[in-house]
């Protein structure tokens, strides 16, 4: 009989989407790219998904992010992606956490619990520090790069992060991982120079320095590379 997941099973097979139904991912940060990263998981047959991000849906994240409609504008990102993922998936195990990940945050989080963890939040000392506690887990881990300011969808690469070059987040997570004695961390990146954000005006960015540009068809397609990356790898 067909089912939501009949088309992905003529792709992958029987037995793939077993493996994925009894897989638990985490994603840490539902915006530009983690949404579309859980959207793409849920549709892919995923079976335990936990969404961790501490903020709230602002009218600003219309423009790119998946859960921002004039509908859950105020409401938990963590709750406004958890309704949209059990009405793809009514059988999907969503543990929603309002939290914000951080090193002094992360004794919180047991990582050995999941099959694969994906980074897609914003802060250098959260990112660095999910790397190693994956690392001390054991689990399998891919990591987002900069997609603000860029321009070129086409420009994302998978890559190790030893291996990047031109992204300056990169830059810097190169410098403090090798300081760590991390020796590997799959990440997606582009090499696209990042373009200088033009000045506007508006309540939502008052007070708020050096916040990136973006737009509709950057962040997304970064999110849809780190999800096809995860079931790949899941389904080896």
């Amino acid at each position: 009989m067909a089912d939501r997941f009949s088309r992905t099973q003529m792709m992958f097979g029987k037995e793939a989407m077993k493996k994925l139904a009894e897989s638990r991912v985490a994603v840490f940060g539902v915006g530009g790219v983690g949404g579309f990263t859980v959207e793409a998981l849920a549709r892919s047959g995923i079976g335990a998904i936990d969404i961790i991000d501490n903020d709230t849906v602002s009218v600003t994240n219309i423009n790119r992010q998946i859960i921002a409609l004039e509908s859950t504008v105020g409401q938990l990102k963590t709750e406004a992606a958890k309704g949209r993922l059990l009405d793809i998936n009514p059988d999907l195990k969503v543990n929603a956490v309002n939290a914000f990940y951080s090193p002094e945050s992360s004794s919180d989080f047991d990582l050995s619990v999941y099959d694969y963890v994906v980074d897609a939040i914003d802060t250098v000392s959260g990112k660095i520090e999910l790397a190693l506690q994956a690392q001390a887990a054991g689990v399998p881990i891919i990591s987002s790069m900069g997609a603000g300011n860029k321009t070129d969808p086409t420009r994302f690469e998978v890559s190790d992060i030893y291996k990047t070059s031109v992204c300056p987040l990169a830059k810097v997570m190169r410098r403090e991982l090798k300081k760590r004695g991390v020796k590997r961390l799959k990440v997606v990146y582009s090499r696209e120079e990042p373009a200088v954000p033009v000045e506007i005006s508006g309540e939502e960015l008052k007070g708020r320095r050096q916040i990136p540009a973006s737009n509709a068809f950057v962040p997304s397609v970064a999110g849809l590379i780190i999800a096809g990356e995860v079931i790949k790898d899941l389904i080896k």
